[in-house]
């Protein structure tokens, strides 16, 4: 198979998804083709470990005023921002110039990535209307929109989000009519995207391809012990669900957990935390690392990883990441609405504050509960989650919307 795979962003060790379709892609034989946007060097520089995987890529700058001034001039139309953040008309045209090769469509598939992707792909279809596109959504930004104006801590997430919701909505709800397939990572999103649809008779299939994880890159080192007393809370620390999160953590669940245990430490890993969390630092049993270069060292020492997370959409990657090195995780149920883990044995879950810090303390009390939660994650992710099986699954998509296709130009 020939796949025309359009990212608005760089694939790499972080942009997990789409990183690990591709490479899963290129190791089942199919010729896969990027097109994608790098804003710095070092997303420049993820250019050759994609092209070391057998994968072709085409990538061109995108400069952070490029997007800023899509986004200016979206403010005063029925546009989101979201969906023009990323436009780059050039790589549009580099797009439809790849599609089209001595005067014939030289792919049989096209995927395209995100709500920041979509318009690439709606603009191919307009242009090569027999080329079946596979729109990957992941989340529903609209679902997840409504829930950051509401319950965000963050102000500026607050306003971004509100100001965006509800064309947003309306943008987001046209999209199934304009691509043959959408893919999204959880039931609960695929139900609220499909609740947007104006015209659901018009509307494309829309499955659930869940995320995975690379379960044997974040296994447990043996040479590495588990410090006592140690929470992790991972993710990229600018996104506004996670702001939240990690505020949630410190100001509300560990007040209850140092009044029993006043040696537990706190360890907020991610990229670009904002002041708000920086700040928390200013409590010694408290440590902000801003960006590390590797998330397991941090996931393979710790007693617990906590998430919890109070509005979110889509699948938790930082909960696979810790399951998959054997770290007992503590989360909210928003937390794992798209995981089918059994609370009390792969993962312990709490909704108020106080439950959740009795779950963290019974695990810190308890080496070896600890380990037996522990190691019930891992064998879930192994199960449930592996990139080379999603991948089989969406290969079946891609099969499935190539011969519908197909059959309807003979009809």
């Amino acid at each position: 198979m020939k796949i025309l795979f359009i990212t608005a962003y760089m694939p790499n060790l972080v942009r997990v998804r789409p990183y690990n379709l591709l490479r899963q892609l290129a190791l089942m034989g199919h010729a896969v083709t990027v097109c994608t946007l790098w804003t710095n060097e070092g997303e420049r520089a993820d250019i050759s470990r994609l092209e070391s995987q057998n994968i072709k890529v085409y990538a061109l700058h995108q400069s952070k005023w490029r997007s800023l001034w899509n986004c200016l001039f979206a403010l005063p139309t029925r546009t989101p921002l979201q969906a023009v953040f990323s436009w780059n008309p050039e790589l549009a045209r580099l797009s439809e110039h790849l599609l089209e090769c001595n005067g014939k469509v030289d792919f049989d598939v096209i995927h395209v990535e995100h709500l920041r992707g979509a318009r690439y792909g709606v603009y191919l279809k307009s242009r090569f209307p027999d080329v079946p596109v596979v729109w990957d959504s992941v989340d529903c930004i609209s679902y997840l929109f409504g829930q950051a104006s509401d319950q965000s801590r963050s102000s500026f997430g607050r306003v971004v989000t509100r100001l965006d919701l509800n064309r947003t909505r309306r943008y987001e709800g046209q999209l199934p009519s304009r691509v043959d397939h959408v893919l999204i990572t959880s039931q609960v999103d695929q139900q609220a995207l499909f609740d947007l649809s104006p015209d659901k008779k018009a509307a494309a299939p829309i499955s659930i391809l869940p995320n995975g994880v690379d379960w044997e890159y974040f296994g447990q080192d043996s040479e590495v012990e588990r410090e006592p007393a140690t929470l992790v809370l991972s993710g990229k620390m600018s996104y506004h669900a996670n702001v939240t999160m990690a505020l949630f953590l410190i100001n509300q669940i560990m007040p209850q957990v140092w009044a029993k245990r006043q040696d537990v430490r706190v360890l907020i890993v991610g990229k670009d935390p904002p002041n708000a969390v920086r700040a928390l630092a200013n409590n010694p049993q408290v440590s902000v690392t801003g960006t590390v270069n590797d998330m397991r060292p941090y996931l393979q020492k710790a007693s617990v990883a906590v998430v919890p997370l109070l509005y979110g959409a889509g699948l938790q990657n930082k909960i696979l990441e810790a399951m998959a090195c054997s770290t007992p995780v503590v989360a909210t149920p928003q937390a794992v609405q798209a995981l089918d883990v059994v609370p009390d044995q792969d993962i312990l879950l709490g909704v108020a504050p106080v439950d959740l810090a009795g779950q963290v303390l019974k695990l810190i009390e308890d080496p070896d509960y600890q380990k037996q939660v522990g190691q019930a994650g891992r064998r879930y992710v192994e199960k449930n989650h592996q990139w080379s099986k999603i991948a089989k699954v969406l290969e079946g998509v891609y099969h499935e919307v190539i011969s519908t296709r197909h059959w309807r130009r003979i009809q």
